[in-house]
């Protein structure tokens, strides 16, 4: 059998799970703490809660309901931020967790959790030349 290519073109969305009822403290992370806009979900989708977020232009976040539901410890969305130091005064300003990572060297970065306790990694966006 031969196999096909497939040509993937880009990332649409992330999604991470949450547990029923915890829209509003997703909001309140996504949309108040980190700035992110809330997008509306498609009706039947919108039925079994959750919430979606716009991550610049053309990407997304959706945070989905789970039952049972387990935060993501590991696995996580990186999230490029302009300035990381203001982020992360900001997070620690709102009692979150700020645990820098210097692994990867040359890239400014640190985990937090959201809301519902999955990671959140927030990374220094490169300066872009003009």
């Amino acid at each position: 059998m031969t196999q096909q290519r497939i040509s993937v073109t880009g990332l649409h969305h992330v999604q991470l799970a949450c547990p029923p009822g915890a829209e509003d403290r997703l909001r309140q992370f996504y949309g108040g703490l980190l700035g992110l806009p809330e997008i509306p979900k498609p009706p039947a989708l919108a039925a079994r809660g959750g919430c979606w977020f716009a991550v610049g232009d053309t990407h997304e976040l959706h945070c989905g309901v789970e039952e049972p539901f387990t935060p993501a410890r590991k696995a996580h969305p990186c999230l490029l931020v302009s300035d990381v130091d203001a982020a992360a005064a900001a997070v620690d300003a709102a009692g979150g967790a700020v645990r820098w990572d210097d692994g990867i060297p040359g890239v400014r970065r640190f985990h937090t959790d959201d809301a519902c306790g999955n990671r959140v990694e927030l990374q220094q966006a490169p300066v872009r030349a003009s």
